[in-house]
């Protein structure tokens, strides 16, 4: 719980975000070393360079050793277990699929393309049923082949939530809704390939068959929980410690922690792989607990870009956009930060007291809280990622965040408070993560612009490391009265029901690791997401989610901070790095090379 001091910590962070963003206009209008947007002495490419495209791509070399640092290792290396959005990116060296993003900035970088497949899927009419072919000479680091088994092995894991948590659970979801399955490991069948909705006639064909048609499976189908697992290499809880290679590269060795080092995969064969160029001979990571630390020898040239990908530490940025601005990209991350109204926490339940707080706000001091306009994200003015399709950016503000009422509009937030029975104002808490200084820097700012309108709002920081038991038990959030929670989203693939229906479909509210942390049950939501997953158009797709944003913006139920922004190090020594999509504004790792050999 925080006290008055507090504000001292605000005005600090605040006080850094206005030197960033003045830093970073003299980026983008050229000073400084004199470098401007251009190259640097260092060969650097320039500011942006490799924002939505592709920076020094004659320029890579086959071999050398790819250094990446970061500040925090995988959740898990498994592919059916990881869900850190670096793991996914990262997992492509060694994990291959039947599709996959293509390897292309930008916008492009979230279309699909086959990847151990010769094709995309053949979609039967009544979009239930999929089928693959495998191509010829894809094999396992031993050399052995990929057979369509493998891939359904390796999908199968999914159910084996007992030992395998913590991954993407779509595919089981959507293959078996009713979850008469229980996986490999309880599968009484000898082959332990007994789950009904995946045929594999032979060694190279798979089929799907849906009970219920959902226009976004092909996109599961591309996440890192559907790459095949062989049986005989399957380590079960251990196996994120040394997956078994479908990719050019594979382990060579880890230390959880510590480092990660990974070699080329000698069988893997360029001909059956059109997708990866595997540049580099080597790939290694080293992980730092000093995120100041590792930034300074991102800068020094020990390491080429940091494996997180979710920007440089502030005391890192400043020194880079003073001396190093043309090693710096500020992609939009395709994440959206936040508040959202617990409606089980009063007098959240109304309306009315939840857009008084929209309203109350002032949405400029939470946007230089997070760092500013470049380094934090532009203002958010509604709950749909830019990078997903029927979002319409900053174009849709329907409480003018963004403009007439972007410095707060206290007599709007005064009619509400009216409305809402509560005309002097209310009490309530804020919980936010104690491990995301920015966070606390957010909840501080509408602390502060909240007690203008009468609104006293305690903060409670909680272990970040432990949200799924705090913040995702609607019980426990009730119980501690935290009436305001902040928190942040990303999409698990560009679409609205990979963005939002953990979000605001009612059956995805969970006794624990609840993420529908506004307890949205609305029929007329749920039933635009099942309009959604039944619609195989792509742009009825688009106006359906459109529809399903308006919606949820109208419920009043959050209120966006930023669509979120990053400041990222790429090194001089980087050839073909670009910023994709597909991996919410990260660099694409799959094809980084280096402009050296050596």
């Amino acid at each position: 719980m925080t006290t008055q001091r507090t504000s001292g910590r605000r005005k600090q962070a605040m006080a850094a975000a206005a030197v960033v963003a003045a830093l970073l206009t003299t980026a983008a209008c050229g000073g400084g070393n004199g470098d401007g947007d251009g190259g640097s002495k260092d060969g650097a490419a320039g500011f942006d360079a490799a924002n939505n495209k592709v920076a020094q791509a004659d320029l890579a070399k086959k071999g050398g050793t790819l250094k990446f640092a970061g500040a925090q290792d995988a959740d898990s290396w498994d592919t059916t277990r990881g869900y850190y959005g670096f793991m996914w990116n990262f997992s492509r060296y060694y994990a291959r699929q039947l599709v996959t993003n293509k390897a292309e900035p930008g916008k492009a970088g979230a279309e699909l393309a086959p990847d151990l497949a010769t094709g995309l899927a053949e979609v039967s009419d009544d979009g239930k049923t999929y089928k693959y072919t495998l191509r010829d000479d894809v094999t396992w680091e031993d050399g052995k082949p990929i057979t369509s088994k493998d891939v359904k092995y390796g999908i199968e894991r999914v159910w084996a939530q007992d030992v395998l948590a913590g991954g993407p659970v779509y595919l089981k979801d959507v293959l078996d809704p009713k979850g008469e399955y229980q996986g490999p490991y309880k599968d009484k069948s000898k082959d332990k390939l007994g789950l009904k909705a995946i045929e594999t006639p032979d060694d190279k064909t798979i089929i799907f068959k849906l009970p219920k048609a959902n226009s976004d499976f092909e996109e599961m189908l591309a996440l890192v929980s559907a790459s095949p697992v062989r049986q005989d290499k399957d380590t079960k809880s251990k196996y994120g410690l040394h997956p078994f290679s479908s990719g050019p590269y594979k382990f060579e060795s880890y230390e959880p922690g510590k480092s990660l080092k990974l070699v080329r995969n000698e069988n893997w064969k360029q001909s059956s792989d059109p997708l990866r160029k595997a540049y580099p001979d080597a790939i290694t990571v080293n992980f730092f607990s000093n995120a100041n630390d590792m930034d300074q020898r991102l800068i020094n040239g020990d390491y080429h870009l940091d494996i997180n990908q979710t920007g440089m530490s502030p005391q890192g940025r400043t020194t880079a956009l003073k001396e190093h601005k043309a090693n710096l990209d500020n992609p939009v991350s395709g994440y959206i930060r936040y508040a959202v109204f617990p409606q089980s926490v009063k007098p959240f339940d109304n309306e009315h007291c939840r857009k008084a707080v929209i309203y109350g706000a002032d949405h400029v001091s939470l946007q230089t809280a997070r760092g500013g306009p470049i380094a934090g994200g532009d203002i958010g003015t509604n709950m749909l990622p830019p990078s997903v399709p029927g979002s319409e950016g900053q174009k849709y503000d329907p409480f003018e965040l963004a403009t007439a009422n972007k410095s707060g509009n206290v007599a709007k937030a005064k009619e509400e408070l009216k409305a809402c029975g509560q005309p002097n104002g209310f009490k309530t808490t804020i919980a936010v993560r104690n491990n995301k200084p920015v966070e606390v820097a957010t909840a501080e700012s509408l602390q502060a612009s909240l007690k203008k309108v009468g609104i006293q709002a305690e903060i409670e920081q909680y272990d970040g490391s432990q949200t799924s038991g705090i913040i995702g038990s609607p019980s426990n959030v009730e119980k501690k009265k935290f009436g305001i929670i902040i928190m942040g989203w990303g999409p698990d693939f560009p679409t609205v029901q990979g963005f939002g229906l953990p979000l605001w479909d009612s059956s995805y509210i969970l006794e624990s690791g609840n993420n529908n942390y506004a307890l949205i049950k609305d029929k007329t939501i749920d039933g635009l997401f099942d309009d959604y997953v039944n619609e195989l158009d792509d742009a009825e797709k688009a106006k359906i989610a459109t529809e399903i944003n308006h919606k949820v913006m109208e419920g009043g139920y959050y209120l966006p901070f930023v669509f979120e922004k990053f400041i990222n190090w790429r090194s001089s020594d980087l050839a073909n790095v670009y910023t994709s999509d597909g991996y919410s504004g990260m660099y694409d790792f799959v094809n980084l090379g280096l402009k050296s050999s050596k």
